[in-house]
């Protein structure tokens, strides 16, 4: 072994060296280290570790005074975590419960080798991870509650601004640009209901679960749950070792999340080009070129649809390790924290941001009211008055498509076509075509529920403004 080559560590270190004689090979070693990720969750598994002891405490295996101690001790261990994070940052031990237990070793001796009794770290990392999960998916919660609150801000704002909406990227008919932001208002609505649901499934408590097969020692699991803040103890240690599927479901929540914010995304920035010119980015969350000075870049939302594909990487990522894995624990679901806290982390980032951009965006109402009034948006209205005039609507199709094709002949719109040949084509709505195709009265006839009728818009911030409470 060379100088600079990493020494092998003695067995008898580790947690589990009892059984080993040689050491492990130094690159193996930090290849199966987990401390440098898994340290996060260090205050969970002293949260943990002091519900055991109490635990351990009513199944007769501690006495009252060595539950005290180790509580107060491991109080005092998430105070010092809390305040020196470098502590665990430097520290070499294998995961986040060796690092634990001999920081604990430390404060009280040989007391500390007692807590372990009935447990496992195959229920204790899963304690672990649910517990921070609970917080994270607050966090999370939290960040969905501020976009959606600006969303429904700004749809107050343009609740009867007429802008052009789109199907196959062509000019369709005319929609409010409230309308517009309540559309996405849904979608994340609706993650956010998905993050509610992944959360009830979650509460359940698996320490007690020992490695596979439950603990022989007479711990109340129940009594250990309601410590730990969880509904109920699982109810199959099997399962409860191995069981991330409330990670899988945290990472859908959020690549479906990453979903609906890129194509919010997508929307804006086309609609921010020179070509469209329909809305402007805030500086505060757009930069320039370093060659170009003219230019201004969406770069916020830019890397909102950029990270979307990240996320859904570690979505897959996890599907994949957890599609061939026996029962019970095995070693390859240490793969499952780098993804679910990276995703949470920039799936919270995205939000915050997009927050940012929805409170600052602006309309060119002018030239929005401009490009919803041309492009005969209002072509399908007249279709729908010349039903309500008593045309079939495959009649009304038919004549209201000629007209556009005449319209374009004449380069006007269709509300501006000569008298002669409205006469010819539409001669029951001749007369009031200019008042009745005009953009407001197209978007104040779409007034049923889920219309971008103005008042339907209103109608619907105020639903939401009770939704969000």
């Amino acid at each position: 072994m060379t100088a600079s080559s990493p020494k092998s560590s003695k067995a008898g270190q580790q947690l589990w060296g009892g059984r080993f004689e040689g050491g492990l090979d130094p690159f193996f070693e930090a290849f199966n280290r987990s401390l440098p990720f898994d340290r996060r969750m260090v205050d969970e598994d002293l949260v943990g570790s002091i519900a055991w002891a109490e635990a351990l405490g009513g199944a007769g295996v501690l006495s009252a005074t060595e539950v005290k101690k180790l509580q107060k001790a491991l109080t005092a261990l998430r105070k010092t975590c809390r305040d020196e994070p470098q502590r665990i940052a430097e520290a070499t031990d294998e995961d986040v419960h060796s690092f634990v237990e001999r920081e604990l070793g430390a404060l009280v001796g040989s007391l500390a080798k007692k807590l372990h009794t009935g447990r496992s770290r195959n229920d204790q990392v899963a304690t672990d991870l649910k517990l921070w999960m609970r917080t994270a998916l607050g966090e999370l919660d939290a960040a969905f509650h501020g976009l959606l609150g600006a969303l429904v801000d700004l749809a107050e704002r343009t609740a009867d601004l007429p802008v052009p909406g789109y199907t196959h990227l062509q000019r369709a008919q005319p929609i409010t640009a409230g309308h517009h932001a309540l559309a996405y208002a849904e979608m994340l609505g609706r993650d956010r209901e998905r993050l509610a649901d992944c959360v009830r499934r979650m509460d359940a408590c698996p320490l007690g679960s020992g490695a596979m097969a439950g603990t022989a020692f007479g711990v109340d699991r129940r009594a250990l749950a309601k410590a730990l803040g969880f509904r109920q103890p699982t109810r199959n240690s099997l399962d409860t070792v191995s069981d991330r599927d409330h990670v899988a479901e945290t990472l859908f929540v959020c690549s479906l999340a990453m979903v609906h914010l890129s194509r919010l995304a997508e929307d804006w920035i086309f609609l921010g080009t020179h070509e469209a010119r329909l809305v402007r980015f805030a500086d505060a969350v757009a930069t320039g070129s370093s060659l170009m000075p003219q230019k201004k870049n969406p770069d916020a939302l830019e890397l909102i649809r950029g990270k979307c594909g990240r996320i859904h990487g570690h979505l897959h990522a996890l599907m994949m390790t957890m599609k061939g894995l026996p029962l019970a624990y095995d070693k390859d679901l240490q793969e499952d924290k780098e993804g679910l806290f990276d995703a949470l982390d920039q799936t919270i980032a995205c939000l915050k941001v997009a927050r940012t951009v929805v409170e600052t965006i602006e309309y060119d109402q002018e030239r929005c009211r401009t490009a919803a009034s041309q492009g005969y948006l209002n072509a399908t209205d007249l279709a729908d008055l010349l039903v309500q005039a008593g045309v079939p609507f495959r009649d009304a199709h038919e004549r209201v498509g000629l007209a556009v094709r005449q319209a374009i002949a004449q380069g006007c719109e269709l509300e501006d076509l000569p008298p002669a040949i409205l006469q010819e084509l539409v001669p029951e709505l001749a007369g009031s075509l200019r008042r009745d195709l005009a953009v407001d009265k197209v978007l104040a006839r779409r007034k049923v529920v889920g219309g971008t009728a103005p008042a339907r818009v209103r109608a619907e911030v105020k639903a939401w403004r009770k939704r969000l409470g």
